[in-house]
């Protein structure tokens, strides 16, 4: 089962949350304040972090980056009252890989989570091996006849996500949020120019390619499979 630490000030929203999320499968350990939920972590492995940023003593960054001086690949979800542009920037700079403003929508929150889980998911698995074309994660590289193509960051992450689910459609809104943490309208043509890149580079392979769902975003398909 999927554990989620959860630390939150505010006895209320703190309930709220590690109720809905228990309904949906999660086993949640809840704190209200960052000290105790850093003990924790000292005998106990989580999946996923949902923390505060307004808390006494130790607050939200400090706590965050606490964290990732020890893990670097552990989700964080910020849900705060803090929306300035200032404070999610110094978040996402310390290491945050996502951000709600209060008050929350909680069935938004459970998507968000269900995201996070799944490209936490995704930079777990090494490596993807589709025919003779090996996807590796270590080197950002697809491997094919012992030759090997060096991706951008970004572009390797989206090929490594269409790969992971062949066949599936993925919208430039999951695209984004998945592989960036993040997603407005305005980075469409982020997404579409990152795809055209990556097109160019895997033209050749004889294993897959990457198709245009026209209206709904875009797919992986195994040639010959």
């Amino acid at each position: 089962m999927i554990k989620i630490l959860l630390v939150e000030d505010d006895v209320n929203l703190n309930d709220l949350v590690k109720t809905i999320l228990e309904r949906n499968g999660f086993l949640v350990s809840n704190f209200y304040s960052a000290n105790d939920a850093l003990r924790s972590m000292e005998n106990r492995a989580y999946d996923l972090i949902i923390s505060d940023i307004m808390m006494p003593n130790i607050d939200g960054f400090e706590f965050a980056k606490a964290i990732r001086e020890n893990d670097k690949n552990i989700p964080i979800l910020f849900m705060t009252a803090k929306g300035e542009f200032e404070d999610k920037l110094k978040s996402y700079s310390i290491g945050v890989d996502d951000y709600m403003v209060k008050p929350i929508d909680i069935k938004e929150l459970v998507l968000r989570v269900g995201a996070l889980l799944r490209r936490a998911k995704i930079n777990n698995e090494r490596k993807i091996q589709i025919g003779s074309t090996i996807i590796d994660s270590d080197s950002l590289s697809i491997i094919e006849n012992e030759e090997e193509i060096i991706l951008p960051l970004k572009e390797f992450n989206i090929l490594f996500k269409l790969l992971s689910n062949p066949g599936k459609i993925y919208t430039r809104s999951q695209i984004m949020n998945e592989c960036w943490g993040i997603y407005t309208e305005s980075m469409d043509r982020t997404i579409d120019v990152h795809i055209t890149h990556l097109r160019e580079k895997i033209k050749d392979n004889p294993n897959f390619e990457i198709v245009t769902v026209r209206g709904l975003g875009y797919k992986a398909v195994i040639k010959n499979g």
